[in-house]
């Protein structure tokens, strides 16, 4: 397996398909880097070298006690950077893999980044606030919480519903892509799981996407039911400077899967720029 060591030695599995100008892709709780497996094949096929790893405690990443927050998961997704020696490297981030490229770049600049691309991502902050009135409760990720407690296997197979808007009229998201999901999150250590949610809701990324300074794609669905659109892409683009917002009309938050081939489209696009 391709695997690096990083500097508290947790090992990070990572997927390296194709040649050319690098796309490095960051997935979304509670999955890992497979989730990509459709964006890494196309873009591999169309002459670029597509990147995605597991992040610490997900998919065949080892899954250490320490470690599980976001300023670390931003460090190994440079540790994965440097490693590889990538340049002008185009970051693309999914839901709280969002919040890691975001974080990755607050950290560590952009001197390797040439442009970000964030779906459904969680910035600036999803937990509702005095100074984030449009966030969530802390009752839903404290729900969240109970459910991998009580029965995760149940509660994933669950979540699918709403990730991929199975649970809307009309939807036509097959079962194999909700199995498929549960599958990816069965595989992630408890500890990560449970640890990455407070992650997830609770890290403010204002000051990250304030450093953003490289061209800026920012796609999700107005469906989004794990990540409500008002309250992160629509913000984050007012944010970001000179950040392009496409939304996709219906779109659930697993858009990368249900409307993959206007994803993929639209991606594309944009790395070619």
């Amino acid at each position: 397996m391709h695997t690096i060591t990083t500097r508290d030695g947790t090992e990070i599995f990572y997927k390296d398909w194709g040649m050319g100008r690098p796309v490095v892709f960051s997935h979304g709780w509670p999955l890992n880097s497979d989730a990509w497996d459709d964006q890494l094949n196309f873009l591999a096929s169309n002459g670029f070298r597509a990147v995605a790893h597991d992040r610490r405690g997900h998919g065949r990443s080892s899954q250490p006690w320490n470690g599980n927050d976001m300023d670390t998961y931003a460090d190994d997704l440079a540790e994965v950077i440097e490693a590889l020696d990538l340049h002008e490297a185009v970051l693309v981030g999914h839901s709280t893999g969002g919040g890691e490229a975001t974080r990755y770049i607050g950290r560590h600049g952009t001197a390797r980044v040439s442009k970000t691309v964030l779906v459904g991502a969680v910035p600036p902050l999803m937990l509702k606030t005095a100074a984030n009135p449009g966030g969530t409760p802390i009752d839903a990720f404290d729900e969240i919480r109970a459910g991998l407690s009580a029965d995760r296997s149940q509660f994933y197979k669950d979540l699918s519903a709403p990730f991929y808007g199975a649970n809307r009229p009309g939807s036509t998201v097959s079962q194999g892509v909700r199995d498929a999901f549960w599958l990816m999150s069965m595989q992630v250590g408890f500890k990560a799981a449970y640890d990455c949610v407070k992650q997830f809701s609770e890290s403010d990324f204002n000051d990250d996407l304030k450093k953003i300074d490289v061209p800026t794609l920012i796609i999700q669905g107005d469906d989004d039911q794990i990540v409500p659109i008002d309250d992160s892409g629509r913000l984050s683009a007012k944010i970001v400077k000179d950040a392009e917002l496409k939304v996709y009309p219906g779109a659930p938050h697993g858009l990368f899967q249900t409307h993959k081939e206007e994803f993929n489209a639209d991606l594309l696009a944009f790395v070619k720029r």
